[in-house]
């Protein structure tokens, strides 16, 4: 019986996408009563023998609404806009088979290290978004830790600059972008670190048709270091060897329980690039079968483009096609579940 595809729920509009709206939650948990009560494929998540999760990376205001801080367009100009559309049918038309949906928050706020405010040059100015910040901008005083912050953060302004210059070198060593000065963005408490609205809304119809509960991934609140991966950060400890923020070993352990794990979400030149990147190396640590699970929707994600400042394209592909060479299943969400390589649902 699970086999086909649900239709996609009448209260949806898939023109309000880019729109920002309060979720009438007691309207839509109703709806999503009734709408499961008529179909008898839609059962509780507890009593799926096929566990499929959906891991929906940073799909925020703050990435998605054109206008906002950080708004993934990429080459197109309605990237995360279109994305989004297709993310929200793909968990409607599949909500009996998705067991649980994992939704990562990128969380910041203004006094961080990938902030302007966080530096200052010889004429006290704050660098421009998108500057990029080297290991030679550092060690030759283009760039220097704003001291007017270290009262606040608690850190010495001799110990910031030792650290500046070791996460920069950290970055080139690992092959890492650079540090890059970014638009304030997914500023905690702000509109632009909520959910994008109509995901919000089909996660919460998925919560209730099914009665699972989505399990909230926070990150990227440490000011000392950056966090592009749900799975750890960019830069995981100091100078002095002590750690800054801890990998989510939790989250990892919980995702390789599931028969199929499912990524979309923004930005795929960087978010969803780590987030993917760090779950392949987990996971050739751990069981190199278990890539053999992993399925990327190629079409619910788009890289960073800024017309004529950086263009991220070839990097995420790049990425996707090394991610598919290691034996991830890079598929779209217009194709039917049940058609995807590998998988076998009843």
């Amino acid at each position: 019986m699970k086999h086909h595809e649900l239709p996609v729920p009448p209260h949806f509009r898939p023109e309000k996408v880019e729109e920002v709206w309060r979720i009438d939650y007691q309207k839509i948990a109703e709806a999503a009563w009734s709408w499961a009560a008529k179909r008898p494929e839609i059962q509780p998540a507890a009593h799926d023998e096929f566990k499929l999760c959906l891991v929906a990376v940073d799909v925020q205001n703050t990435f998605c609404i054109p206008g906002f801080e950080l708004y993934v367009g990429g080459r197109s100009g309605s990237g995360a806009v279109d994305d989004n559309r297709r993310l929200c049918e793909f968990i409607y038309r599949n909500l009996h088979r998705i067991t649980q949906i994992v939704p990562t928050l990128d969380t910041h706020q203004a006094m961080q290290i990938f902030h302007g405010i966080f530096f200052v040059n010889e004429r006290g100015e704050h660098p421009a978004p998108y500057t990029l910040i080297s290991e030679e901008d550092i060690a030759e005083g283009r760039w220097r830790f704003n001291e007017a912050l270290s009262e606040n953060l608690q850190f010495r302004p001799d110990y910031m600059q030792r650290h500046l210059r070791h996460y920069t070198a950290q970055l080139k060593k690992s092959g890492k972008f650079a540090l890059t000065v970014w638009p304030y963005h997914a500023m905690l408490g702000g509109v632009g670190h909520a959910l994008v609205s109509a995901v919000e809304e089909a996660i919460f119809f998925h919560t209730m048709a099914r009665y699972s509960q989505p399990d909230f991934q926070i990150k990227g609140g440490h000011p000392l270091t950056e966090h592009y991966s749900v799975f750890g950060p960019e830069v995981g400890s100091d100078a002095e060897g002590k750690l800054l923020a801890p990998k989510n070993e939790r989250l990892f352990h919980k995702l390789i329980e599931f028969d199929a794990v499912v990524i979309a979400g923004q930005a795929k030149s960087h978010c969803v690039a780590w987030t993917i990147a760090d779950l392949l190396d987990n996971i050739m640590k751990w069981d190199r079968d278990l890539v053999e699970k992993v399925y990327l929707l190629e079409d619910c994600s788009s890289p960073v483009v800024v017309p004529g400042v950086i263009d991220y394209t070839d990097a995420a592909e790049a990425a996707f096609q090394r991610f598919k060479d290691a034996g991830m299943h890079v598929v779209r969400s217009s194709e039917p579940i049940n058609e995807w390589p590998g998988l076998i649902i009843s």
